[in-house]
């Protein structure tokens, strides 16, 4: 598998699973029913965040984005999400990715990363976070409305990198 930062030619691939994702309202808190150039802006990161894609070959089976987790004093903290095609699930793409993030984050200098809303029934997110160094620093209770688990919490999850 490689990891490779993303085109603008890409996003069409990503908005296939991304859409698959968002509409599932299992993982993310993102609107659902978004049109690709709605969606666009909530997944292409901009400098001096990236966006990258994770192929197999030249197929495109996952994606992440990356980048300060807030502006002015807060951007020494970085923040991320993940996107891995459901039929690529269980092949390790998002543990691939983690460790990408955790390394480009290392480089570009962060102090630490901070996941700000890890949905707390989504026990394949948190084992791999928890797996990749990632520590739950508090939970917000019912502040995801789970398809099918009803409220739930999101964990804060964090990472110190210095």
């Amino acid at each position: 598998m490689d990891i490779r930062v993303c085109t603008d030619g890409d996003w069409a691939r990503i908005y296939e699973f991304y859409r698959l994702t968002m509409d599932a309202g299992r993982t993310y808190s993102f609107p659902p029913n978004q049109t690709i150039d709605e969606a666009r802006p909530w997944w292409m990161e901009p400098p001096p965040g990236q966006t990258v894609v994770a192929l197999d070959g030249q197929e495109i089976i996952g994606s992440a984005k990356m980048g300060p987790n807030r502006p002015g004093r807060g951007a020494h903290i970085a923040t991320a999400a993940f996107l891995v095609d459901p039929n690529h699930q269980g092949r390790g793409v998002g543990r691939a990715l983690g460790e990408y993030m955790i390394n480009w984050a290392r480089e570009e200098g962060y102090h630490g990363i901070q996941f700000n809303a890890v949905v707390e029934s989504n026990h394949p997110a948190v084992h791999l976070w928890q797996s990749l160094g990632f520590e739950i620093i508090g939970t917000v209770p019912e502040a995801f409305d789970h398809p099918d688990d009803g409220l739930v919490g999101l964990h804060v999850m964090y990472q110190r990198l210095r």
